[in-house]
């Protein structure tokens, strides 16, 4: 990449960069000490406002830059994530939005803790929480590394290294000082970007083959190298069972993790009725459909215009398909409008990464503080010392996911978010649906399950070929490969909601049904929902 590419590309983030700043500085003057304010933004926020919201924080770089690069790379076989994301959404709208809204305050654990001996429960639910949030992080990073990489003329692992830990010191700087206004307003601001670029881009694909979809899908499929395969399930995961069973396990993740994501359902929290937050559903599934529908003519586009070898070449995983299909579009690397397009492109993905690592960071500082930390103290928690906390937590968050991002900086950022997915549907969806709707459901019960699928999800993915046993794992060198399948959804979703079971089952604990017929009430109705 030339320099007349990164300097406009990088003026454009620039500004976005200094708007979003403007946007937290503005926020930080009001007051950020309460709880509401710092963690649900006062609950000011109108449907259409946090729809538009929603779909900032879940259009992430795992969507824009992932999942088209897997298109680009396989084909049918990329349109699982495309899918799977999509139709998560309508799990969290029919099951979650107006119940969350209603039995909880600003995280998950207030869900179930409502009718649990608390302190197990949120620092069970904290724990999870926090775990997932990390994962998600880690996605963000490696797609921060991948653009900044490819924007400097694939400059090495330097620069890949300091875009990590220049995305991480942003997202501190986001959330510490402007709390769930600031962010709210960053992700509207960037959902809007994203989807104005997409549309642009996708005008362009199919003016480049004048509108004929199955023309695209031909020229995607000749230059593929693997012809009408291409096109048809099986490239990636229909090799032999074991990527049949991949497959079968990422779906499941993708489509039941969303539920359970800490970040989505903390979105829910900032509107003030449930029938709020459901509105703030319809209209964020409006919004996100129409992306994924058109990132699908973005990856076949990258695929028939670009070319999956200069994909490849340029980033192993596919991370990188977008921006080279812009400038492809644009007229090509020594045009202006290659130059200018590359570089609209490469700002909005920015925008992307830390419009999306603002959300999940304050989800995440949220959970430590509100959970965990009022929690293991002896005594109750002052809101304002909370919410210090919540900002200490967030620089933390920051180190710990610049450090992951840093070793993870190879894998393909839709297929570490299938991970992240995988653990939420595991450890927090099942105890969120038990206390939504089981009567008999026990403290115990809710603790077993959110360990008993953390724990087995996290030990898979340890003992899974994404860490050891291949030149594709982080640690390519070792092998300590034990459980063949790549996601650990299959596996370890099953045993969250078998382990939840379990402990109810055989605890001495008899369910108290009055708090679940007052828990019933308020998540139908709303009434004493705060």
């Amino acid at each position: 990449m030339t320099g007349n590419h990164q300097t406009p590309a990088l003026l454009l983030f620039s500004a976005f960069v200094a708007v979003t700043l403007g946007i937290t500085t503005w926020v930080s003057r009001n007051r950020q000490g309460s709880q509401e304010e710092f963690y649900a933004g006062g609950r000011l926020f109108s449907p259409m406002e946090n729809g538009f919201a929603i779909a900032g924080d879940y259009m992430s770089a795992a969507s824009f830059l992932g999942a088209t690069g897997l298109i680009a790379l396989y084909g049918y076989d990329g349109l699982l994530y495309v899918v799977g994301f999509l139709v998560a959404l309508l799990v969290v709208l029919f099951l979650v939005a107006e119940l969350v809204r209603n039995c909880g305050r600003f995280t998950l654990a207030d869900v179930v803790a409502a009718r649990m001996s608390e302190r197990p429960v949120r620092i069970a639910a904290g724990t999870s929480s926090v775990t997932v949030s990390v994962l998600y992080l880690v996605a963000q990073m490696v797609g921060a590394g991948s653009l900044v990489a490819l924007l400097l003329g694939n400059t090495g692992e330097a620069a890949q290294s300091w875009a990590v830990i220049g995305v991480g010191a942003l997202m501190v700087i986001y959330v510490s000082l402007g709390g769930m206004r600031a962010t709210t307003w960053i992700q509207i601001v960037k959902a809007v970007l994203l989807l104005g670029g997409t549309i642009v881009l996708t005008a362009l694909v199919l003016v480049r083959f004048h509108g004929d979809f199955d023309q695209l899908l031909r020229t995607a499929a000749e230059r593929s190298g693997h012809g009408s395969a291409f096109l048809a399930p099986g490239l990636k995961y229909g090799g032999d069972w074991t990527s049949r069973f991949d497959f079968m396990s990422l779906g499941l993740a993708l489509v039941l993790g969303t539920a359970g994501l800490p970040h989505i359902l903390s979105r829910f929290y900032t509107v003030p009725t449930a029938q709020a937050a459901r509105r703030s559903a319809v209209w964020s599934i409006g919004l996100i459909g129409g992306f994924y529908l058109m990132t699908i003519v973005l990856g076949f586009g990258a695929a028939a215009i670009v070319g999956p070898e200069a994909v490849r070449g340029s980033n192993a995983s596919g991370n990188t398909a977008v921006p080279l299909l812009a400038l492809d579009l644009g007229g090509g690397a020594d045009s202006t409008g290659g130059t200018v397009l590359f570089a609209v492109v490469a700002a909005i993905a920015f925008a992307t990464i830390l419009a999306v690592v603002a959300g999940i960071t304050l989800a995440s500082s949220a959970s430590v503080a509100h959970d965990l930390y009022a929690s293991l103290r002896r005594r109750h928690a002052e809101p304002r010392s909370e919410v210090a906390v919540a900002r200490v937590a967030a620089v933390g968050m920051g180190v710990v996911a610049i450090a992951l991002g840093l070793l993870a900086r190879d894998l393909n950022v839709a297929f570490l978010v299938g991970l992240a997915f995988a653990v939420a549907a595991s450890a927090n969806l099942p105890v969120l649906m038990y206390s939504l709707f089981w009567r008999g459901f026990t403290t115990r019960g809710a603790v077993w399950a959110v360990y008993g699928g953390l724990v087995p999800a996290l030990a898979l993915v340890v003992l899974s070929p994404v860490v050891s046993g291949s030149p594709e794992s982080l640690f390519p060198t070792v092998d300590f490969q034990y459980f063949p399948l790549q996601n650990p959804g299959l596996v370890s979703i099953p045993l969250g909601f078998l382990a939840g079971w379990l402990g109810t089952v055989t605890s001495a604990e008899v369910a108290d049904e009055a708090k679940h017929a007052e828990t019933e009430v308020r998540s139908l109705t709303g009434a004493g929902a705060a």
